[in-house]
């Protein structure tokens, strides 16, 4: 069980979910799962989070219809097994030790 869920809607963000999800992965606190919700996106978004799942085992997809960023945050939690949970969205991209910076203050 990894300490930290990071969940992540992915709709129409291919310009920036590289980034984004590679600010996850290289985290300097690695206890953690990556779970990328793809909300129906009709560009390469959901390519990417495959191929991303093809190279860290850390990785989960779930491909949905789009149903908007609210029920795929919940997807995510329903999917996740950390005992903490961190929100990112897919057009964002975070600091290499953000994790484990705040696991710090728990």
């Amino acid at each position: 069980m990894p300490e930290i869920s990071v969940i992540v809607p992915v709709y129409n963000c291919e310009k920036y979910l590289e980034k984004c999800i590679n600010s996850i992965l290289s985290q300097t606190f690695d206890d953690l799962e990556l779970i990328l919700i793809n909300d129906g996106s009709s560009d390469n978004s959901g390519k990417i989070c495959d191929e991303f799942k093809e190279k860290d085992s850390r990785v989960k997809i779930v491909h949905q219809k789009n149903m908007g960023v609210s029920v795929a945050r919940n997807v995510g939690l329903d999917v996740s097994e950390g005992k903490y949970i961190g929100f990112i969205d897919g057009d964002d991209y975070i600091e290499s030790d953000m994790y484990e910076i705040g696991r710090a203050h728990v």
